[in-house]
Parts: structure tokens; C-alpha cells; sequence
């Protein structure tokens, strides 16, 4: 028996990418050229929508998702780090590092080119992977004037402050639908998929508080692939 490899697509793509195809069955019997023109149709759409396993080349931030660097700047005490997908590659976004979603916000309606500097009034969903038991540094503080217990709490908060990542998958001129995988709460591993950006756009990291430019691994222009390129490592 003759065994067909079935392609890996983006998940909840499945329906765009198998229907063609079984429409060309007996369409290429009953009319070849629309047997063959729903054939192609389907090869594309599995191009369109593949999602290839990735292995982490290394240790540290991993690349959010296949493209260009197109953003190396400091955002206050931070660094920020922007890849440029273009319709191309690959669209399906992944996790940085390991982690907790202490925060997914969709925000922003304007459809500015990902690479504009009006593009931070973009549609985007914004997240928060906070590190270890999932604590992000939040303003509650115990109750009374127990000063050890407020220490306390400010160093646990200081301790989530550098463990914690921020990013966004941002929509753009041509890029409108962006569909998130995982929602508040979900515990995710470094390099799991987290989103799906269709047409691309761009995905931006926030490195955690005490990375400096001096720790990105890449250069602006360089291509990386999602969950297999390190952008980020601390010595």
C-alpha cells in the first residue's frame, strides 16, 4: 500500500488545506482541469499554512517567529527585539521561553506596513509570559505594617520583573487575521506554538529586565526561524 505523507499545517488551518484536495479526487476524473486547478489550490494552501516541527538551537530567547530582524532597541530598562515576517515564511508564531500567560491583550485597529513607525497603533495581541510559578510582580502587598512582609514582597516582585517577557504579534498592511493559541493562564514551553499571523507581519519579544544589547544574539537583517533561533542569551 502506498503510504501519502500528510503535511504538517498551521492548527485550525486543517479544513483550507484537506478540502481542496478532496475535492480533486474524483474532479480529476470527472473534469480534469478543475481536478487539477483544486490540486493546486490545496499544494498551496499547504504551503501557505505549513508549520514544520522546530528544535531550540541553544540555550536562551528563542526567535517568536520566522523572518527578518527588523528591531533591535532599548524600550526603557528593556530590549526590544522585532522580527518582520514576510507572506512567505512561515506564519505560525511560538513562545520565547518558558512560562506562564500572566496576560494576552488584543488591542489597536489601524493596519499601518509592520515596518512603519505609525505601526505601534497596529491590531496586535500583546502577552506576558511571567517565569516560574507564573507571578508577575503585581502591587498587592500583606496586609498590616509588617515591613519583612512588604520586603519580602518586593523582592518576589523584582525576582518575576526578571524573569518576565513581553510580546506582540502585530498585524499589518496586508496581514489582518491573527489567531492566538494559547489564552490567560496556559503554561507554555520554549518554543511552543503560541499564535498564528496570516499573510505574516511582524512579532515582537520585550527581553526580561537585565538583558542588555550586549546579550542579543542577532543582527538587524539577519534571518531567524520561530522556536529555533536564539536572539538572546546571558553568559
Amino acid at each position: 500500500m502506498i503510504s501519502v505523507p500528510v503535511p504538517e499545517v498551521a492548527p485550525g488551518s486543517e479544513r483550507r488545506v484537506f478540502v481542496p484536495f478532496a475535492l480533486a479526487v474524483p474532479f480529476l476524473v470527472l473534469v480534469p482541469p478543475l481536478g487539477v486547478l483544486l490540486a493546486a489550490v490545496g499544494a498551496f494552501s499547504a504551503y501557505f499554512y505549513r508549520d514544520p516541527d522546530r528544535e531550540p538551537a541553544g540555550e536562551g530567547v528563542l526567535a517568536p517567529a520566522d523572518g527578518h530582524v527588523s528591531v533591535i532597541r532599548e524600550d526603557g530598562d528593556r530590549v526590544r527585539v522585532g522580527v518582520f515576517m514576510s507572506p512567505f515564511d512561515v506564519h505560525v508564531c511560538r513562545a520565547p521561553a518558558d512560562g506562564t500567560v500572566a496576560r494576552l491583550d488584543h488591542r489597536g485597529a489601524a493596519h499601518k506596513p509592520a515596518f512603519a513607525k505609525d505601526s505601534e497603533r497596529n491590531e496586535r495581541f500583546e502577552y506576558t509570559l511571567s517565569g516560574g510559578d507564573g507571578a508577575v510582580g503585581t502591587d498587592d502587598a500583606a496586609d498590616g505594617p509588617d515591613d519583612s512582609g512588604a520586603a519580602e514582597a518586593d523582592t518576589e516582585a523584582a525576582a518575576a520583573d526578571a524573569e518576565r517577557i513581553d510580546g506582540a504579534l502585530i498585524a499589518g498592511w496586508f496581514a489582518r487575521r491573527i489567531t492566538p493559541y494559547v489564552s490567560s493562564g496556559d503554561t507554555v514551553t520554549r518554543g511552543e506554538r503560541i499564535g498564528y499571523i496570516a499573510f505574516g507581519s511582524r512579532a515582537d519579544v520585550v527581553l526580561p529586565a537585565g538583558y542588555t544589547a550586549a546579550d542579543v544574539r542577532v543582527r538587524r537583517g539577519e534571518a531567524v526561524r520561530a522556536g529555533e533561533s536564539v536572539i538572546a542569551r546571558r553568559d
